[in-house]
């Protein structure tokens, strides 16, 4: 007994040595943590059920055979955060440079498929050269299987990417269908086809950084959600990310102990808005003196900065956030900040979370590149978002609600549960002076004439009560009142039912 007591022993420490003792301080070389090492950070200590340590490859050509790593290059198993079950894998960089073969994807597969059974979250830590060549279509079956399952995991459980090394190739779309990417600043990379390609086809010469990095797919193509300085700093915010979320959609977020009044009032949001409607504001200020302390997570941060999403706690409960930024673009909607806002509704909707929306918005941004851009079906990705969501949905216009963006953001029409305004609101067709270039065009070489109905017009349209007088808006609060009355309103809604006619799937306009 004693013998096969050492001989298990003994296949663990190989194990859990990975690529070995070179490999591995290459790996800490690059300023990259260890799939193991990163599994203790992520998950509370003691808690990581590890399956599958001893599997390893079936791949006889190229002399595989004679190269066996038990685990196959990725560690896969459950743990908890903060005591809250989730799965995980994590890609080891140290063997075959993470690359997936057929059994590295039979791994991660039976890890999908206990997360979807058992109704928990998934976390998956890549950092891998892509498919193995070796194996050739083996390999890209096994990337297929994953796929599959993340389809089918969409909407059920949260799945969350951490993009912590390379990800090229067929890679990158199992991350692509995951509900939230992160990646780790110049260690991590995402593309479908790498610099060399690209050289060879184009004729650019650009750097796998420049080409995929953090960088570019946290403000220009919109990919990752987020990016961190390093590993650990990943690690930890991802455990506070967590937090947020609910374990699957039969599931309410988690309600957090809170020190915060609920009833607390702000009086410096009475002079959050300038006298001038022209001058622009941070829509931050508010959000964070609403929230509970410190509770704030803010998704894909610097891009389509004219939009705000993330998650922050009212009375310990997660609420997602949408809110127009004044300070970018004047708050405009334009494509990007549409499909930004669209994606981030569906996902709150899935999962019951919560949506508060704060409007301060002038309009859809206008231009040809716009146009041709497709903004009518972008911006319809929004609306859309907004229609069909049955979750509970309050509302606050702290300024401009002007045109087709008022009715898209989370507007009573829309089956908005609970919408507010403040005193500063400006609910109308479009801006004073455009509507009285529209309205008197015949008169506008009279400056005095044009003068005396644009003030007119605003006296009648630039306030929050005309809209209110036809029940689009159920009560102009005071700006110090925000964060109570919000509270209240959620509160009053946690019995809320309602659910769409039955179909198959919508056909959201893509």
């Amino acid at each position: 007994m004693s013998s096969i007591l050492t001989e298990l022993e003994q296949r663990r420490e190989s194990a859990r040595a990975g690529g070995g003792a070179r490999r591995v301080e290459a790996q800490h070389g690059r300023g990259k943590l260890t799939a193991r090492e990163r599994i203790e950070l992520l998950v509370d200590d003691g808690s990581f059920e590890e399956f599958d340590m001893f599997v390893s490859h079936r791949c006889t050509d190229f002399d595989m055979s004679a190269n066996q790593i038990s685990g196959d290059g990725v560690v896969t198993g459950w743990g908890t955060i903060n005591g809250r079950q989730v799965y995980v894998f994590s890609q080891d960089f140290t063997v075959f440079g993470g690359s997936l073969s057929e059994t590295h994807a039979a791994k991660i597969c039976k890890i999908m498929d206990m997360a979807m059974r058992n109704g928990a979250p998934l976390i998956g830590l890549n950092d891998s050269g892509g498919a193995r060549i070796q194996e050739g279509v083996a390999s890209l079956a096994g990337y297929a299987e994953v796929f599959q399952r993340n389809i089918l995991a969409s909407g059920v459980i949260p799945q969350i990417s951490v993009i912590m090394g390379p990800c090229a190739g067929g890679a990158v779309y199992s991350p692509a269908m995951t509900d939230f990417i992160f990646m780790v600043r110049d260690t991590s990379y995402m593309f479908v086809t790498g610099p060399d390609v690209v050289k060879t086809v184009t004729n650019e010469i650009i750097s796998a950084e420049e080409l995929g990095g953090s960088t570019t797919h946290t403000t220009r193509s919109s990919v990752a959600d987020g990016a961190f300085d390093n590993d650990v700093e990943a690690l930890i915010e991802i455990r506070r990310f967590f937090d947020f979320l609910p374990l699957n959609n039969h599931q309410k977020p988690p309600t957090l102990p809170i020190f915060d009044d609920p009833d607390r009032l702000e009086m410096s949001l009475d002079s959050l808005v300038p006298d001038n409607p022209n001058v622009p504001y941070d829509m931050k200020e508010l959000i964070y003196k609403i929230a509970d302390e410190g509770s704030v997570f803010e998704l894909q941060e610097a891009f389509a900065r004219n939009i705000i999403t993330g998650f922050i706690r009212l009375e310990g409960t997660t609420i997602g956030v949408v809110a127009n930024q004044p300070m970018v673009l004047a708050g405009c909607l334009d494509i990007d900040s549409s499909r930004k806002a669209a994606r981030f509704v569906r996902f709150c909707d899935a999962f019951e979370i919560p949506i508060l929306t704060l409007v301060d918005v002038p309009g859809f941004l206008p231009g040809t590149s716009q146009e041709y851009g497709g903004i009518i079906v972008h911006g319809a990705k929004l609306l859309f978002a907004y229609g069909e969501a049955t979750v509970p949905k309050v509302t606050v216009i702290t300024r401009k609600a002007y045109g087709g963006a008022y009715d898209v953001m989370s507007s009573k029409h829309l089956r908005g549960d609970i919408n507010y305004a403040w005193p500063s609101a400006q609910i109308a067709v479009m801006g004073a002076k455009g509507a009285v270039e529209i309205l008197y065009r015949s008169e506008l070489d009279d400056a005095d004439y044009v003068a005396a109905r644009t003030q007119e017009y605003e006296a009648r349209f630039a306030n929050p009560f005309v809209a209110a007088e036809k029940g689009f808006i159920d009560d102009v609060i005071m700006p110090h009142s925000t964060r109570k009355r919000v509270c209240r309103a959620f509160a009053s809604l946690k019995g809320k039912s309602l659910s769409n006619p039955p179909k198959k799937h919508d056909n959201i306009p893509l």
